[in-house]
């Protein structure tokens, strides 16, 4: 959650989504470097997952309980469940990139849940990062595979005659780019919308200073914070199960 400031910012839920720069840099080469909330909570996530991963790597032991149980749950179940059910065995080799995706995005679902924080995972920029990234290596997994005309040739069913072709590609090139724009759009605006659902309860608190009416916007609050919990994991999965969907389709030999 962005941090508010003052009353107007409690009532105006977009007040809280509004980026700034938290550490100004001077533009290099007319780019603009300077350090926002969701690149503060970006690097603050990355940090909580390197450091987590690394703390249970490095006290390891044979009989796994509390912390180191539940991350070997949650990578058994990122590669079984997830990876291997469905890219099969070529999803090996993806596995980490789609269970770093997982941990990544629900890290920074959940630090946004902190008051005071900044879900960077509600900006667009962020997403469309990131679906550009998956978009990127999904391309870039079924030209290895198949080669580029290989590839290509694989985007329309064979045997379709040739003038129906001119209406295929079209169609299958926009169904391309609508992959990750969808990607980037979905989980963007599910994490905006929860947390300023959140906000608005918030405001209504503030703008009751009733001791009757604040108990209903305030049980609002809890029961939202339990959803977006469940809607911060929820999401990080169906990133990470697209973009193995995604890379089974770019890894298949054809329609």
């Amino acid at each position: 959650m962005a941090e508010g400031g003052g009353g107007g910012g409690a009532m105006n839920p977009l007040h809280h989504f509004e980026i700034h720069p938290i550490i100004e840099i001077p533009p290099i080469a007319g780019v603009d470097f300077s350090i926002t909330q969701p690149v503060l909570w970006m690097m603050i996530a990355t940090a909580v997952v390197f450091g987590t991963l690394t703390f249970v790597a490095a006290t390891l032991k044979r009989s796994p309980k509390g912390l180191q149980n539940f991350i070997e749950m949650t990578i058994n179940f990122l590669r079984k469940d997830l990876v291997h059910a469905v890219i099969g065995e070529e999803g090996k080799g993806w596995f980490p990139f789609i269970a770093t995706l997982f941990l990544f995005i629900a890290a920074c679902n959940l630090l946004g849940l902190i008051p005071g924080s900044f879900t960077a995972t509600s900006n667009i920029n962020v997403t469309s990062a990131l679906a550009i990234m998956v978009f990127v290596f999904v391309q870039f997994a079924g030209i290895r595979k198949k080669g580029l005309l290989g590839y290509m040739t694989g985007l329309v069913p064979s045997g379709v005659p040739k003038p129906i072709l001119i209406i295929m590609i079209p169609i299958e090139i926009v169904s391309l780019l609508v992959k990750p724009f969808s990607l980037a759009v979905r989980l963007f605006a599910n994490m905006l919308a929860g947390h300023m659902v959140i906000y608005v309860f918030l405001g209504m608190i503030i703008l009751f200073k009733s001791i009757i009416l604040t108990p209903l916007p305030f049980i609002g609050v809890v029961i939202m914070y339990a959803f977006e919990i469940f809607v911060a994991l929820i999401q990080a999965y169906i990133f990470a199960v697209l973009t193995a969907s995604y890379l089974s389709d770019a890894l298949q030999e054809g329609h």
